[in-house]
């Protein structure tokens, strides 16, 4: 029984698939969430990454989040247009920008604290499944990069 291209390459037999139809599904459980507030999905964890650690380079939430400059460098223009942040040069690598909340960015975190847990009730999956599925995708994400998790 060898290699058969075959059946490699049917849909059903695709590790990629699912794991992109997941995540399709799943970020998309957040939108009736963030769209009333204007947000995308990647607005969303972007605010997520600065709550944790406001003041960070472009490069850092591009590291963290897994997004390149292009991806992100737009999006920070819109969100700074919207008031819920700033990006400044840096006053020691001027090639570097930094991102800071407005006092608006930082308020946001309270009108978004229930989004996580409504949408974790839309995603059926037992606490110890969704632990499972967690570490396996960062394992996933840990073998494909250079992901530090």
């Amino acid at each position: 029984m060898g290699y058969d291209p075959n059946e490699a390459l049917k849909l059903k037999n695709q590790l990629c698939f699912p794991l992109y139809a997941a995540a399709r599904r799943v970020t998309g459980v957040y939108t009736p969430y963030l769209k009333p507030l204007g947000l995308t999905y990647t607005q969303y964890i972007v605010f997520m990454v600065l709550w944790e650690q406001d003041g960070l380079q472009v490069s850092e939430i591009g590291e963290k989040l897994l997004l390149d400059s292009g991806t992100l460098t737009p999006l920070l223009k819109k969100m700074e247009a919207q008031g819920y942040l700033t990006r400044t040069r840096s006053k020691l690598d001027e090639r570097s920008v930094i991102v800071s909340l407005t006092e608006k960015g930082k308020a946001l975190k309270e009108e978004v604290g229930q989004i996580p847990m409504k949408a974790a009730q839309c995603v059926r999956l037992s606490p110890e499944e969704a632990q499972t599925l967690y570490k396996l995708l960062y394992k996933v994400l840990e073998s494909t990069g250079d992901l530090e998790v």
